[in-house]
C-alpha cells in the first residue's frame, strides 16, 4: 500500500483528532502542520514529530504533501482549501464544507480545475446503525422513502462559546446550530432522501443572548423524489437530550438512528455520552433485531476509543479513495448539499418565503 504524505492546517481541538489518525493509519505518512501562528504550529508539530509551517504553499512544497486536512474555523475553510488544491493536494475538510455557498463553489471549482478530490468530515455516516439504514433503503426494505424527521435537542453553554474567539458570531462561525453541530444529522437526512426541491424554515435565538447567531431552527423540506421531511435542531435544551434521524417508507416500515444521546460531543472538550443505536426498526421479520443490534453496536463502539475511531475510519476512507482514484463516501458535492440546506433556511427566515432549490 502506497503511503500518502499528509498534513494538517489548523491546530485547534479537532486538529488533534486528525493528527492522531494520520499518525496511526498505514496509508498515511504524517509529515507537516500549518497555522497562521508559527509558534502554535511548532508546538503542535513537536507533539507529533512533524514539521511546522505558517504558509500552506510553503508547507506543501517543502514537505511534498499529497493530502491536506483542513481543521480551521468554518469561514477560513475556502482560502486554505483553495491554496492546498492549487498546490496540487487533495483536501479533506472538517464539516461544514464552508460557511457560504460561494465558498463551497470556489472550492469545488478549484478541485475540478486541478483534478483533485475534496471530502468533508461527517463521521456519523460510519456508525453501523447509520449504515444499516442506508443498506435497508438500498435493499428496498422500506419501499420508497417518503417521510424523514431530524430532531437534535442539545445544549451549549457560555463556556463553550467562549472557548474559542470565533464561536457564536456570523463572521467567525458563519451561523449557529445549523452550521455547528447540526450538519451531522442534516447530512444523514440528505444521504437517505436525496435532492431537495423546496425549503421553508425559521431560526431563533431562544436563550443565548450573548451570541449573534441562532441556537434553534426548524424547517419543512420537500424532496425531488416527492418525499417530505421536517427538522428541529437546537442548542437550547439544558441538559441536552438527543439527536435522531428517522426515515419512513411507503410500505409502512420505519427505521431510525439515535446518533447522539445526552450531552452533545464537543471535540477536545467532552466525550461521547451514549453509543449510537437504531431506536426505530419496523421492517417485517426484522422488528426483533433492535436489542441484538444495540448490544452488538455498543460493544463495537466501546471496544475502541470512540472519540477518535470514526474520524479515523473516515480519514482512512478518504485516503483509500485518493490512492485508488475513486469517490470517498462523503465528497465535496455532498458537503455542498448540507450548506445549501442551511443557507436555504436562513434565506427563508429572512424572506419569510419558501425557497426553491438549487440555489
Amino acid at each position: 500500500m502506497k503511503k500518502l504524505r499528509t498534513a494538517i492546517v489548523g491546530c485547534g481541538k479537532v486538529g488533534h483528532f486528525h493528527a492522531r489518525a494520520l499518525s496511526n493509519l498505514e496509508n498515511s505518512d504524517f509529515v507537516a502542520v500549518c497555522s497562521t501562528s508559527l509558534d502554535r504550529a511548532k508546538a503542535f508539530g513537536k507533539q507529533y514529530g512533524v514539521r511546522a509551517f505558517d504558509s500552506v504553499e510553503e508547507m506543501v512544497e517543502a514537505a511534498q504533501v499529497d493530502v491536506v486536512c483542513v481543521c480551521t474555523p468554518h469561514p477560513q475553510h475556502a482560502p486554505v482549501a483553495i491554496a492546498a488544491l492549487k498546490s496540487g493536494c487533495h483536501v479533506l475538510i472538517e464539516k461544514p464544507l464552508a460557511s457560504s455557498l460561494e465558498d463551497c463553489d470556489a472550492i469545488l471549482s478549484c478541485a475540478e480545475e486541478h483534478r483533485r478530490t475534496v471530502g468533508v468530515v461527517c463521521q456519523r455516516r460510519f456508525y453501523p446503525s447509520a449504515m444499516r439504514i442506508r443498506q435497508a433503503i438500498d435493499a428496498g426494505k422500506i419501499g420508497r422513502p417518503v417521510i424523514g424527521n431530524v430532531v437534535m435537542l442539545g445544549w451549549r453553554d457560555r463556556q463553550y462559546y467562549e472557548s474559542d474567539p470565533w464561536r457564536g458570531s456570523w463572521a467567525g462561525e458563519g451561523g449557529g446550530v445549523l452550521v455547528n453541530p447540526a450538519p451531522h444529522q442534516l447530512d444523514l437526512l440528505l444521504w437517505y432522501l436525496g435532492e431537495i426541491d423546496e425549503v421553508y424554515g425559521v431560526w431563533k435565538n431562544v436563550n443565548h443572548d450573548y451570541i449573534e447567531v441562532e441556537d434553534t431552527a426548524a424547517a419543512i423540506i420537500k424532496f425531488k423524489s416527492g418525499a417530505i421531511a421536517n427538522i428541529l435542531v437546537s442548542n437550547s435544551q439544558n441538559p441536552a437530550l438527543y439527536g435522531k434521524v428517522h426515515i419512513h417508507g411507503d410500505n409502512g416500515a420505519s427505521v431510525g438512528v439515535q446518533t447522539d444521546g445526552g450531552a452533545m460531543f464537543i471535540a477536545g472538550v467532552s466525550t461521547i455520552t451514549e453509543p449510537p443505536y437504531n431506536d426505530i426498526w419496523t421492517i417485517k421479520s426484522e422488528e426483533g433485531m433492535l436489542a441484538e443490534w444495540r448490544n452488538a453496536d455498543a460493544e463495537y463502539f466501546n471496544s475502541s476509543d470512540s472519540l477518535y475511531f470514526y474520524h479515523e475510519q473516515q480519514i482512512d476512507d478518504f485516503l483509500t479513495a485518493v490512492g485508488n482514484g475513486t469517490k470517498p463516501l462523503i465528497d465535496g458535492l455532498d458537503g455542498r448539499k448540507t450548506v445549501e440546506l442551511f443557507t436555504a433556511i436562513y434565506r427563508s427566515t429572512q424572506n419569510n418565503a419558501v425557497i426553491k432549490l438549487p440555489l
